[in-house]
């Protein structure tokens, strides 16, 4: 085993933690100042669901239960419920990211809609349990079909951009065994 898929491996997950913090940095940079009628999509479930998929070795479990931690601290939600939620999610695809590198991209897509699906009804239904203040259910459901539309986008940004295919049954991970 060479230094150079360590060095790649590193690289990437190194990456991907700039790119949630990146996320997060413009997701609350005050652009404006009256509430929005409207809401966009989750970048950072996106991006972690294409990186789960596609190179599931790039996106360890403690650092994405920490990335989506943080978030939920710095985006004032209950902390940890959406962490959890999205964990869960996200390993649930790198459990399935083997059987689904032989089909297309649709059904990919429609894993990771099933995926964000389940996600929001979940973390609806815990912040019901718990007597927190829900969001609007228009918005939540704006920001799941939002998120649902956006991954083709997000997946091209990570394929094209940053390099982050699928990977074929010849590679080799960080480890040194085949993929």
């Amino acid at each position: 085993m060479s230094e150079l898929p360590q060095a790649r491996l590193w690289s990437m997950r190194i990456a991907f933690a700039f790119l949630v913090c990146v996320i997060l940095f413009f997701h609350l940079l005050p652009l404006e100042t009256t509430p929005r009628r409207w809401v966009g999509p989750d970048l950072l479930l996106g991006f972690a669901c294409a990186w789960s998929l596609r190179r599931p070795e790039f996106v360890p479990t403690l650092a994405l239960a920490g990335l989506f931690l943080l978030a939920d601290l710095l985006l004032q939600r209950p902390p940890g419920l959406w962490a959890l939620l999205a964990l869960l999610g996200c390993e649930s695809l790198k459990q399935r990211a083997r059987s689904l590198r032989d089909t297309g991209f649709p059904g990919e897509w429609l894993a990771v809609c099933a995926v964000v699906i389940m996600i929001t009804v979940a973390y609806r239904a815990g912040l019901m349990i718990t007597l927190v203040d829900l969001p609007p259910f228009g918005l939540t459901v704006f920001e799941a079909i939002m998120t649902i539309l956006f991954y083709p986008l997000v997946v091209a940004i990570t394929h094209g951009f940053m390099g982050v295919r699928k990977a074929t049954p010849g590679d080799v991970d960080g480890s040194g065994g085949r993929i």
